[in-house]
């Protein structure tokens, strides 16, 4: 079916510009879920609403069918020093560049599928389509999409609007943060006294810059473990009784970030604690009919080693839309219209047609 992809283009930009115009940092998105919410609403569809996270079904749901999830997330990171532009007054330059804090991470993505979505729901397809617009995605929040899952019907596979110039991430690292801890004994420095617990992590922070995990991703490379803070002593003349390090730990599909956890605990002697072993790393199967047409399509599979709200996703997901990664989270961010254009018609052609496998 042929569409008219600079209409849609012309759509999406206007909603975009709208969004960018209403400060949404994670955890206060609500004004810019209401903006979302209400343009939904006014295309005749009904909407869902939790907190500050927005989704919609396609009409004539069956559950008999597979279930497709379209997602991107409204929330943005604060604006970093070095903007040169009003971060939330948007600006379209004449070559097609539009500026505006959350326009390239992820407001193009987050248009763009709504435009598919909304397209699709005027064709038959042969599943279900679930157009989700998260919250709190940046800081990978309770109140965002994990909140969300258990109200929305089973979904077999899910497309994750991220900028990644339109091509499919079909694994994702996982992350997992350790806060490491080694205990002394106080004494004066002068003297042959106390236990300085500066001494006892050194050989740990050795063991994390060195070890290698044995199963290393053909997508993702291998687990990578980076220290990345260290805090001790109080003053220049008492040996520390307490010194505490930061780990940031980067794990791929071979291993759960439990399994992570206590590979760790075999070698090192200082204690840790995960904060959290909930965000860990995603793949979809390469033999996944999506994933299959998006290389028909002329896309080429990768793995992404930035966090999104895949990691929260108990089911197969790829990640893909408009925009570079790397203007994420930098001062004058910002998405060219013809990127949007290109997604929506990529998009279409991906999964106008598709065929789901069923749970």
């Amino acid at each position: 079916m042929k569409y008219d992809i600079s209409t849609l283009t012309s759509e999406a930009v206007s909603l975009l510009k709208s969004l960018i115009s209403i400060p949404s940092v994670s955890r206060d998105e609500e004004r810019a879920a209401d903006c979302l919410q209400q343009y939904i609403e006014i295309q005749g569809m009904e909407t869902g609403r939790l907190g500050n996270n927005v989704w919609c079904l396609s009409p004539g749901f069956d559950l008999g069918r597979p279930t497709l999830l379209l997602n991107s997330h409204i929330d943005t990171v604060k604006p970093v020093q070095g903007w040169r532009h009003d971060p939330f007054k948007p600006m379209l330059e004449a070559n097609g560049k539009l500026y505006g804090l959350g326009s390239n991470d992820a407001g193009a993505s987050v248009v763009s599928l709504l435009q598919v979505f909304l397209t699709l729901c005027r064709t038959n397809q042969r599943y279900n389509l679930i157009y989700l617009a998260s919250c709190e995605e940046e800081v990978s929040g309770a109140g965002g999409i994990e909140s969300v899952l258990g109200q929305l019907p089973p979904i077999g596979f899910a497309i994750v609007g991220e900028p990644t110039e339109m091509q499919p991430a079909i694994a994702e690292k996982g992350l997992m943060v350790l806060d490491v801890t080694a205990t002394g004994r106080s004494g004066h420095a002068a003297r042959n006294e106390g236990d300085n617990a500066i001494y006892k992590v050194l050989d740990d922070i050795a063991w994390f810059r060195d070890y290698q995990f044995e199963r290393v991703s053909p997508l993702l490379g291998p687990v990578k473990m980076s220290v990345t803070m260290v805090q001790a002593g109080t003053q220049h003349n008492v040996i520390p009784d307490r010194c505490t390090f930061v780990v940031d730990v980067r794990s791929n599909e071979c291993y759960t970030n439990q399994e992570i956890f206590e590979e760790i605990g075999r070698h090192i002697r200082c204690e840790a604690k995960a904060r959290s072993f909930r965000l860990g790393s995603s793949h979809a199967p390469a033999n996944h009919p999506l994933v299959k047409r998006a290389v028909a399509l002329g896309r080429v599979p990768f793995g992404s080693p930035t966090l999104s709200d895949q990691a929260l996703m108990p089911f197969p997901s790829l990640k893909m839309g408009p925009g570079k990664s790397a203007r994420s989270h930098t001062a004058d961010e910002f998405i060219f219209v013809r990127e949007i254009e290109e997604a929506i018609g990529l998009y279409l052609e991906l999964l106008d047609g598709a065929e789901l496998p069923s749970l």
